[in-house]
């Protein structure tokens, strides 16, 4: 076996433990009947890594964007749920978007897009995915619709 196999086979397996064990470690109360009827409050996004690929404006837009397109798959997902801006809100799971922007503007480049769920009780679940930019450049002026959408569709 080369070391380049041995390299690639620990690495394939340490990402399926890791993966096995994020999964295996969410709360009991993280389930679809209490998420399907929750109230969410949508935090403020971030975007992260390199500032520089987008002028201010753009990064207006594209904050403003996953405010309101991450609610909106959270109600895609759970029609029954309810979307607050209500700060005070103490039962609402509160749900931080972010994007992690890759360090260039190359087509096979990977932007990670996440989602914090902060439940009451005081316990928290990351949902991450990665997208290439020539993805999402596919999708245009849906390209946070389309990753929200994604990692809502994974929610249980």
């Amino acid at each position: 076996m080369t070391k380049r196999t041995k390299y690639i086979t620990g690495a394939v397996i340490l990402g399926a433990a890791l993966g096995a064990s994020a999964q295996g470690s969410n709360p009991a109360s993280w389930n679809a009947q209490r998420l399907g009827n929750a109230t969410y409050l949508i935090l403020d996004p971030e975007i992260k890594g390199n500032p520089n690929l987008i002028s201010g404006d753009q990064r207006e837009g594209v904050l403003k964007a996953m405010r309101k397109d991450s609610g909106d798959a959270i109600k895609r997902r759970y029609p029954k749920a309810t979307i607050t801006t209500d700060l005070k809100a103490a039962d609402a799971i509160r749900v931080s978007p972010e994007l992690v922007a890759p360090g260039s503007l190359m087509p096979w480049a990977k932007l990670t897009a996440r989602m914090t769920f902060a439940l009451p009780e005081g316990s928290k679940v990351v949902m991450n995915e990665q997208h290439s930019l020539l993805t999402l450049w596919q999708h245009q002026a849906d390209a946070a619709n389309f990753i929200f959408d994604r990692l809502a569709q994974r929610l249980p």
